[in-house]
């Protein structure tokens, strides 16, 4: 269990799914695998939807649900809890925001590609925290505690953008309904604990299910039911429910996303014929997060100061940069939601997450080694006795 729950281990696994399901899509049984994704299951005529559909907006909102109880613990006892330690990655995570839209939108502004912008807004916390466990042995707790918690700022900007941009013809009632399950849900967490505790943790789950399913026919993202649950789930029982799903989703749930996500094909096509997608996502990702981050960091250090975290140099700020070009998992779904409409294009908006997610995972290994080599030459203290680069997990429940 422990493999599972490593830094190391999502980053290699989510790759390999990515790697295996583009060469698949594009060997002679692509058209067989990309069938077997879009058979659809559940009960006729009343609910059923696609495979690639029940790990995009099923298995995926149990990955929301455990970033979501991450984030209650970071605004509340971690990283984020206070407006003054926010402060700096707040107003650089914008930058890493708004740059990369701004560089998309400057690329494919004007065409059928442009609804494609908040694609390459999104940071992946498990491939950033993975690089920097390969490759970051060395370097000080105040760079990685400056990029946890701009991946998860990174994280509330793209489930907003969920929430809000795509959903269309809300069913108010059901949405009710759900919000009323959800409160139950929070109000029993509370009851956990003695011997009536697996009675309670059945009812849970069955309270879980019934929210994503009102989620899910109200017209909000399903995704979102797990963001609320993971929200509104009191603390501690919280935390211990992600210590247990930890590894199932770095496991199962993350690897089958990136799988599915990733059977696209190639188009056999001169680079000029690809979509202004692919461009502006290819670019967005590694320059507009480099640059976005950077610069804000680099303001938000002479505007604000750096509260209690050590000042950052320019070298480090463009390390966290290069980190969160790494959009991977949420820029995916982002991908599929924002072209749903159009195959085409979302293929190609797909290859350019995963291109522009593979150039900076290169640049980022590259500028994490040397600064690591810096901070080992300068006798800085090893980064496996830094307690901060840590989730959330058992160890903080004990």
């Amino acid at each position: 269990m422990s493999l599972l729950r490593s830094a190391r281990f999502p980053a290699v696994v989510l790759l390999i799914a990515a790697v295996l399901a583009l060469a698949l899509a594009n060997s002679p049984w692509g058209d067989a695998v990309v069938a077997v994704k879009d058979t659809y299951v559940g009960v006729p005529g009343v609910f059923e939807m696609s495979l690639g559909h029940w790990v995009q907006d099923g298995l995926l909102a149990i990955f929301f649900f455990v970033v979501a109880v991450e984030l209650q613990f970071e605004l509340t006892k971690g990283e984020l809890n206070s407006a003054r330690k926010a402060l700096q990655p707040a107003i650089a995570a914008a930058g890493g925001v708004l740059v990369p839209i701004a560089v998309f939108l400057l690329i494919a502004g004007g065409s059928d590609a442009s609804s494609g912008w908040p694609i390459p807004t999104a940071t992946d916390i498990a491939f950033a925290l993975g690089v920097l466990a390969v490759f970051g042995k060395g370097l000080p707790s105040g760079i990685r505690i400056f990029l946890l918690a701009l991946a998860i700022l990174d994280d509330i900007v793209g489930i907003v953008f969920i929430a809000v941009l795509f959903t269309e013809g809300v069913n108010v009632l059901l949405l009710a309904v759900a919000a009323v399950s959800v409160v139950v849900f929070a109000l029993l967490s509370r009851q956990l604990g003695g011997p009536r505790a697996p009675v309670i943790v059945a009812v849970l789950i069955v309270l879980a299910v019934a929210t994503w399913v009102l989620v899910y026919l109200s017209g909000v993202h399903a995704t979102i039911a797990g963001v609320a649950l993971g929200l509104a789930m009191v603390q501690r029982p919280a935390l211990r429910a992600r210590h247990v799903l930890e590894p199932w989703v770095n496991a199962i749930i993350l690897p089958l996303f990136a799988f599915s996500a990733a059977l696209v094909v190639i188009p056999r096509v001169s680079p000029g014929e690809l979509s202004p997608a692919f461009w502006g996502v290819l670019v967005a990702l590694p320059v507009g997060k480099v640059v976005g981050i950077t610069a804000a960091g680099w303001i938000s250090q002479r505007i604000g100061g750096t509260g209690d975290a050590p000042r950052l140099t320019v070298a480090d700020l463009l390390t966290a940069g290069a980190l969160g070009g790494i959009g991977f998992t949420v820029s995916l779904l982002l991908s599929e939601l924002a072209f749903t409409g159009d195959a085409l294009v979302r293929d190609e908006a797909t290859l350019g997450v995963l291109a522009g997610s593979a150039l900076s995972l290169v640049l980022a290994a590259v500028l994490v080694s040397l600064r690591a080599r810096h901070y080992r030459r300068l006798g800085a203290a090893p980064a496996e006795n830094d307690p901060h680069h840590l989730t959330p997990d058992e160890s903080r429940i004990t």
